[in-house]
């Protein structure tokens, strides 16, 4: 129960933190609908898992490798231009006609869920987060593999559900959204992920 408990209370703590994960997801849902933001959540949430994976079967590994400076600055600087990159684009994107919802084919789930599978990869927040929590539960604290499933588990299943729940309450706002709530939501949402952008490079030591 305990590391149920405690994987929950850091799931919670990582969804009240605004950043481009939570902007992606509340203007992807707002714009687009239900189904766009669950699609853009998928890809979080397995990109979370691939990084989970990887740093229980490396972690001695990936600790040294996101130690080097060298990581922080170029994985920074990537993800930082790619966050401008997606914040130009909601800037500029143009908005036709009242909120409707689009129609969906196999290539439109694909597109938003390698949005959300982008903007959170390529977050070094996304390693530093689950490298530090693997560490302090594998190497600090001797955990059992059962122990790291109840763990990571808790916390992926409240990622799921309050990031879901995020979506939902978007949903619920967009019908009464007009045009031009939502040109002026798209560009608060392209001037954030381009200041969140902007931040990562900064903090790389880049600039």
């Amino acid at each position: 129960m305990q590391f149920i408990s405690e994987g929950i209370l850091l799931g919670l703590t990582l969804t009240i933190m605004i950043g481009p994960i939570f902007i992606a997801l509340t203007q992807t849902g707002l714009e687009h609908g239900l189904r766009a933001g669950l699609s853009v959540g998928s890809g979080i949430w397995v990109s979370d898992i691939l990084v989970i994976g990887g740093a229980y079967f490396f972690i001695h590994a990936i600790t040294r490798q996101i130690s080097d400076p060298a990581f922080a600055r170029w994985t920074g600087l990537a993800g930082g231009l790619i966050l401008i990159a997606f914040g130009i684009a909601a800037i500029l994107k143009k908005h036709r006609g009242e909120v409707k919802t689009p129609g969906f084919s196999a290539g439109t789930y694909v597109g938003y869920f390698t949005k959300g599978f982008v903007v959170n990869f390529v977050n070094p927040f996304t390693f530093f987060f689950w490298t530090s929590v693997m560490t302090t539960y594998v190497v600090s604290r001797h955990a059992t593999s059962s122990q790291v499933i109840l763990v990571f588990g808790s916390i992926l299943a409240t990622i799921m559900c309050t990031d879901s729940i995020k979506v939902i309450l978007a949903k619920k706002i967009r019908s009464k959204l007009k045009r031009h709530h939502l040109v002026m939501f798209g560009k608060a949402a392209g001037l954030l992920l381009i200041g969140f952008g902007i931040s990562l490079i900064y903090r790389s030591g880049i600039l």
